[in-house]
């Protein structure tokens, strides 16, 4: 890996010019920060329940006693064996900073449209901690985008990360937030999809000021070059364009058609 060598006096003056460009981007992270809570609210009028391990539960009961809620809606649909490495990355990070959400007024859940026995199959395996239901029983997914039906997909009319695409899909990623009242009255108040909910991927803040960077340099160009389920590191398997992790031979519908066209 060939790179620039200097002097350390050099260096120094290089990275005083570069401290004044990260004081002030860290400015306007702040202003932008500042300008995704001042976004205006949509209070929320339909009820919606879904399945958890011990049974029926509300969008208010997913609170938990605490006044803010963040909600992974995560890339995982009914029968589907294959999960996102993106979504399996993002929440990784819980590990170590949820019991200081909690304690900071903020409950967080996942939130899949796969039947919650399903989920459970997941959850356990991965070892993960976090609260995670299912909304297979209700149109929440639907209702914030992250969901598609056959029928919207095939118009070519699904609406994702605020505005009209092509998904081709019937399930995507992101991550909302939602505030309660005192007197219970629930507000939607911020979502993002997309490389928005890059924001929660901390082990890029490491990767970025590496020497090789984020090295995403295969066939997608993402995390998907690289990122795996953390129990399947090293025992290979391939990523597919979806983000969607599948096994060495795993035998599934994509490699059969994969290798029908070799």
């Amino acid at each position: 890996m060939q790179h620039q060598t200097v002097s350390r006096d050099e260096w120094l003056e290089a990275r005083t010019t570069l401290l004044a460009k990260e004081k002030a981007f860290t400015k306007r992270r702040d202003q932008l920060s500042a300008d995704q809570r001042s976004l205006p609210w949509v209070r929320i009028e339909k009820e919606y329940t879904f399945d958890s391990p011990s049974g029926k539960v509300t969008l208010a009961d997913l609170f938990n006693g605490r006044s803010q809620l963040f909600i992974k809606h995560f890339m995982m649909g009914p029968g589907q064996t294959q999960h996102c490495v993106g979504c399996s990355l993002e929440v990784d990070h819980l590990t170590g900073i949820l019991v200081h959400l909690q304690n900071h007024d903020v409950s967080y859940v996942a939130i899949a449209r796969a039947p919650i026995q399903e989920i459970e199959i997941l959850r356990r395996r991965m070892g993960w901690q976090f609260p995670w239901v299912s909304s297979f029983n209700s149109d929440f997914n639907y209702d914030f985008n992250v969901s598609f039906t056959p029928e919207d997909i095939a118009k070519g009319k699904t609406y994702y990360n605020f505005r009209e695409a092509d998904i081709g899909m019937e399930e995507l990623s992101g991550d909302s937030i939602f505030y309660k009242e005192e007197d219970g009255q629930i507000y939607h108040t911020y979502s993002t999809f997309g490389r928005g909910g890059e924001q929660f991927l901390g082990i890029y803040r490491f990767l970025d000021v590496m020497p090789k960077g984020r090295n995403e340099n295969g066939p997608h160009h993402a995390l998907g070059d690289w990122v795996r389920p953390h129990d399947m590191y090293g025992k290979g398997g391939t990523v597919e364009a979806t983000g969607r992790f599948h096994p060495e031979g795993c035998g599934c519908t994509v490699h059969s058609n994969e290798e029908a066209l070799a």
